[in-house]
């Protein structure tokens, strides 16, 4: 992640698109919007070597821009890539093993905590942030009521930033800054704008910058 301001911040979720060259324009063109912490490249039904392409691709228009590239899952496409960092949603044994051997050269967040118990294995672990949530989570305009709540939990005990799945409408991303979260992750809510990617960007910083609280220095 790059560096924390002080208030939540956007980090965006790559949709899936058979299509590499258009998927490569519309996020360049959604990072051209604004400030973005990182962005996660999932594989989705892609295999490990057009995975790994698709992944040459994205990372250089994402580092470009100033954010933090993240690859999910993969360890040896995040290595080969030259990505930031890697984000884990398997076992607790991936997630350890991911950090011994990553940790501090590569950013490793992991997702998976789907209650208090969960997170706190995680949290126990030292992960560099931990993401509640799904992906591919935002099939409703609000983000989802739970792991609100549970970044509201998370951020007002422990120190390990989190971030919170949003939901497909823009507006969801001042609920997850109410609840403390250091970070809102967008997908539809970005890459199916009306306006396009630069406009929703634009206008989810707006929203955060207007109203979103101020974390204590």
């Amino acid at each position: 992640m790059t560096e924390l301001e002080d208030r939540c911040r956007l980090v965006l979720i790559v949709p899936e698109n058979a299509d590499g060259a258009e998927q490569a324009s519309r996020l360049e063109e959604a990072l051209s919007g604004g400030d973005v912490a990182s962005v996660i490249v999932p594989q989705y039904g892609l295999d490990d070597q057009a995975f790994q392409k698709r992944a040459e691709m994205l990372v250089p228009i994402i580092q470009a821009a100033g954010a933090a590239a993240l690859i999910a899952g993969d360890s040896r496409v995040a290595g080969r890539v030259k990505a930031d960092g890697l984000h884990m949603a398997g076992t607790l044994a991936d997630l350890e093993e991911a950090i011994e051997k990553f940790v501090p050269k590569m950013i490793v967040g992991a997702g998976g905590a789907a209650d208090r118990h969960q997170a706190l294995e995680i949290g126990e672990l030292r992960p560099d942030y931990i993401f509640f949530g799904k992906l591919d989570g935002d099939i409703k305009p609000e983000a989802h009521p739970k792991n609100t709540a549970l970044g509201e939990w998370w951020a007002s005990m422990i120190e390990i930033p989190c971030i919170v799945m949003g939901g497909s409408d823009l507006s969801s991303v001042l609920a997850v800054a109410e609840s403390g979260a250091e970070f809102v992750a967008l997908r539809a809510a970005v890459f199916s704008h009306s306006e396009g990617g630069a406009a929703a960007v634009a206008a989810a910083n707006a929203i955060l910058d207007e109203k979103a609280p101020r974390f204590e220095a």
